[in-house]
């Protein structure tokens, strides 16, 4: 028996090592190119390629706006004999370079989550057969996979400064490094950070240098997309009157206080009609008080106003550092006064600890399913699935929560009746260039069939949705009993759109009778009073007034 035993605990592995006896071979081919952990700009090619194996996958920042763009023309710049057939895992696909890596033959796989300003050409591209797609994540499920089965072998990553130790100060753009590092760093990978300066001592350290395995110092800044800002002066009042819906027919009667705002002009309208129309409703202090959400400077004016207490980013946006350097009772920010953000910590208060997501989409079916594809665009996810998802781990009570479950299911025992996250999306019933936001089926679905993808890739799926809000009124989806009453309620709010024409009038007008349907005259909301003058700011200028100076926008929405 003894022996037995014995066997059975035999190991068939000959090392336990195998992982960091690979790492320290790869730290030992480059250490030729470093001084300490200092490499050159110059010789940043020749550091990717001693320490990057073909087929490795790559983690490369990439994230939703700030950008290791040194890094990625290091790469690009690769003798492919070295170094080939990468499988690239990161959030972000924003620089056309990030592109060229599959076009040169760099990269062959890609897992991601956000592509906006690539979308027309991540679209063709896979279409062509360059890129083998992965998956198209959420964050927080493109991170929960670095853990699981897609940890980097190599991270390429972006700071703000470094100390010659390797510690990293990320400032107000830390977005999704501490993640990213974690994973590869304590799992035998290897981490290569951009800095715009090396300085003896950092203002704060965000990575520690022991993460850290090699600096290299670019002659310019990275790049930060200001991804958030929206132009007051571009918003319509077809934007206002949603803007209105919504705060009197939602953000009211659900006394919604924590939550969180997608991106776009309607949102943006909601953020400036807190300080007037909210004002006029006597909202504050009892609406849009806790927030999950990027430095919107569109939001200013309400928290110079008094509305809003405290907001945790998942990023910074361009030009807001002074502005939050004054502010630290609103935002998250560390000893040396900048902000703190990390996006995978904000993607979980949004999912759990907020009790209601508002935003756009580009397409909305008759089930409520939306999505941000088209049949020439693929822009990704980015958190709005988490966001805009109800989280059924939620276990702590709110009122808003608590009324939309009891909406959603009557009859349930109160004790046992799950409550429901407001999932709202917003929107006009025409979009850009004309294009209707209502359709039969999503384009989702004809580019799953032709990239043979078994699952389409929908932003938000339709039973989580509980409104949807166009200038034609409010559709409260909760209060549905079947999916013919949710069908008809759809079209019921989808205005002149094929989609809204083939409505079953009878059956929308006794949906109205129910409430389930809210036209703006139901609300006693006069759609002639959604005017530009409702707005707190009617310009960028007006918001850096708003701001006292400290807001200091980029130049391309300068125009003074």
């Amino acid at each position: 028996m003894q022996t037995a035993i014995a066997g059975a605990a035999t190991s068939t592995r000959t090392s336990w090592r195998q992982g960091r006896d690979a790492r320290d071979a790869r730290l030992a081919a480059a250490v030729s190119l470093a001084k300490g952990k200092i490499v050159a700009a110059s010789d940043a090619t020749g550091l990717l390629e001693a320490v990057i194996r073909p087929g490795d996958r790559v983690c490369l920042e990439g994230d939703n706006q700030k950008q290791a763009d040194l890094l990625s023309s290091a790469l690009l710049a690769v003798d492919l004999a070295k170094v080939s057939g990468l499988h690239m895992v990161q959030s972000g696909v924003v620089l056309p370079e990030h592109l060229d890596l599959f076009e040169r033959g760099v990269a062959k796989r890609l897992d991601y989550a956000y592509s906006g300003p690539q979308s027309a050409r991540i679209a063709t591209m896979l279409f062509g057969g360059k890129i083998e797609l992965g998956a198209v994540h959420t964050y927080l499920e493109l991170f929960a996979r670095y853990f699981i089965d897609l940890t980097p072998n190599v991270a390429l990553i972006a700071a703000v400064s470094a100390d010659r130790e390797g510690n990293l100060y990320t400032g107000p753009n830390t977005e999704d490094t501490p993640t990213v590092v974690e994973a590869t760093a304590f799992k035998d990978g290897i981490v290569i950070a951009q800095v715009n300066e090396i300085i003896d001592r950092v203002p704060r350290v965000d990575i520690p240098g022991d993460r850290v395995h090699f600096v290299v110092q670019a002659d310019k800044p990275f790049f930060v997309e200001p991804l958030f800002t929206r132009d007051p002066a571009a918003i319509t009042e077809s934007q206002i009157l949603t803007a209105m819906l919504a705060i009197k027919g939602i953000y009211a009667p659900y006394g919604v206080k924590r939550l969180n705002h997608g991106i776009g002009f309607n949102t943006a309208a909601i953020e400036l009609l807190l300080p007037t129309y909210g004002e006029k409703l006597g909202l504050k202090g009892k609406v849009a008080s806790h927030f999950a959400l990027n430095p919107h400077p569109a939001l200013i004016p309400a928290i110079e106003s008094g509305w809003v207490e405290q907001i945790h980013s998942f990023g910074s946006e361009v030009g807001m550092d002074e502005y939050i350097r004054a502010r630290p009772d609103v935002y998250f920010t560390g000893p040396d006064g900048s902000l703190r953000s990390n996006r995978a910590f904000s993607q979980v208060a949004g999912l759990y600890a907020c009790d209601m997501f508002i935003g756009s989409t580009l397409q909305i079916d008759l089930q409520g399913n939306s999505s941000t594809v088209t049949t020439s665009r693929i822009a990704g996810f980015g958190g709005a699935p988490n966001m805009g998802s109800d989280a059924r781990g939620r276990r702590h009570p709110s009122e808003p929560w608590l009324q939309a479950g009891k909406e959603a299911d009557p009859d349930g025992l109160a004790p046992l009746r799950r409550g429901r996250k407001l999932v709202v999306q917003i929107g006009e019933t025409f979009g850009d260039k004309n294009a209707p936001l209502f359709v039969e089926q999503l384009d989702a679905l004809a580019l799953a069939e032709k990239l043979k993808l078994e699952l389409a890739p929908v932003m938000i799926y339709g039973d989580d949705v509980t409104h949807i809000v166009t200038e034609e009124g409010i559709a409260n989806l909760l209060l549905c009993r079947d999916a013919s009453e949710r069908e008809q309620a759809i079209r019921g709010v989808a205005g002149y759109t094929a989609v809204g024409r083939a409505r079953d009038a009878a059956m929308v007008g006794r949906l109205r009778e129910r409430g389930v349907i809210r036209r703006p005259e139901d609300l006693g909301i006069d759609p002639f009073d959604a005017d530009r003058s409702m707005l707190a700011a009617r310009s960028i200028k007006d918001l850096v007034h708003w701001s006292g100076g400290l807001y200091a926008p980029p130049s391309k929405f300068r125009n003074w």
